[in-house]
């Protein structure tokens, strides 16, 4: 299978690249990547270094909006997984225009070079987020969306479009929803990296509001698995959970890092809640489980302790990006601009400038 990887350099596009070539993954022997990535602030070309001179990896530097660009490089893809996109909630709240920009015009640019190449499959990668707020129980995949941030609207916008490509033209569209991922390589304004880091540094860590909001939380390496099973056998023109089966409050989830950190309660300064948090976030994966067979093999405990020894013997991969956010924050407060909510504005910053994204 030859395989074009949009956003292959961000977190989980990366996962997803080294877990193929490296043989990990089911039946990828024979599998081909292109990567493109437009290398914004996330996409860290350091993750894809293991793989950088691999006989059936290659990569392009460019946009996902840029229409002349795409259909140059979709002819003799077999496929396309679709992770590019803008994915930060308060970067969002601040300002929406890159969001429905990259995540539904971008989707609208690759389905259009998709259907115009007679692409075998587009599974485009989607959040949970799309449904808004669940108080109790889980959202099918059939539960109305119902998004509350511009982020998530941006995302929910993709999905129907990417699914009205199946409907209306006949493209072979899958569509993956998943809940909070964690792991190595994840950029440090997430919330687990960014607490990990911070506490690493000796820099209190910020919890919204009350802490009781909950999600459910998932290791890349099992989101990756979850792609893998719906690429090759998910059925055309349908929607798959891919959750972890660990919720948790934000208040349990900084407990634990405090813990995994050997640090305490004296670290964490409750900051005021974000505009619009969704309290509950919850997904049914049974059809998942039914249809493909997949049930997430990493334990949260486990996958927390590895992930917090990754950061811990990687300094160098994001100290660095943590001292240009500062400098893009530093930048943007000089020229007058509001500096993005979820980049730490100073190393010691404690306050809303060093906003979690849960």
């Amino acid at each position: 299978m030859r395989m074009l990887v949009t956003g292959g350099a961000g977190f989980i596009g990366s996962a997803f690249v080294r877990s193929l070539l490296s043989g990990t993954g089911a039946g990828t022997g024979d599998t081909r990547i292109t990567v493109l990535d437009k290398l914004t602030y996330a996409g860290v070309p350091e993750n894809l270094a293991e793989v950088a001179g691999h006989p059936r990896y290659s990569f392009v530097h460019g946009d996902i909006r840029d229409a002349g660009l795409v259909r140059e490089i979709m002819p003799g893809h077999d496929a396309v997984v679709h992770f590019a996109a803008e994915t930060h909630v308060d970067r969002s709240i601040d300002g929406a225009a890159p969001f429905v920009s990259t995540n539904v015009l971008g989707t609208q640019v690759l389905l259009d070079a998709a259907r115009e190449q007679g692409l075998g499959r587009f599974l485009h990668v989607s959040t949970d987020e799309v449904y808004g707020s669940i108080p109790a129980g889980s959202w099918t995949e059939t539960s109305p969306l119902a998004p509350n941030s511009p982020y998530a609207a941006s995302k929910a916008g993709s999905d129907l479009l990417a699914l009205s490509y199946h409907r209306t033209h006949g493209l072979d569209v899958v569509v993956t929803r998943c809940s909070n991922n964690y792991g190595p390589h994840q950029f440090p304004e997430k919330v687990v990296p960014l607490f990990i880091t911070r506490l690493l540094e000796g820099v209190k860590v910020p919890l919204y509001g009350d802490g009781r909001h909950v999600r459910d939380w998932l290791h890349v390496s099992d989101h990756c698995r979850g792609l893998e099973l719906v690429l090759r056998h998910g059925r055309a023109g349908e929607v798959y959970h891919i959750g972890g089966g660990t919720e948790l409050t934000n208040e349990q989830l900084t407990g634990l890092l405090l813990a995994a950190t050997g640090t305490g309660w004296d670290r964490v300064e409750h900051v005021p809640d974000r505009k619009g948090h969704d309290l509950r976030y919850s997904l049914d994966c049974g059809k998942a489980a039914t249809e493909l067979g997949y049930a997430p093999r990493v334990g949260f405990e486990r996958g927390l302790a590895d992930t917090v020894d990754w950061y811990r013997e990687h300094r160098a991969w994001w100290e660095p990006l943590r001292r240009r956010a500062a400098e893009r924050a530093t930048a943007s407060a000089a020229g007058g601009a509001t500096a993005p909510a979820a980049a730490p504005a100073a190393e010691g910053a404690t306050g809303p400038a060093a906003k979690p994204a849960t």
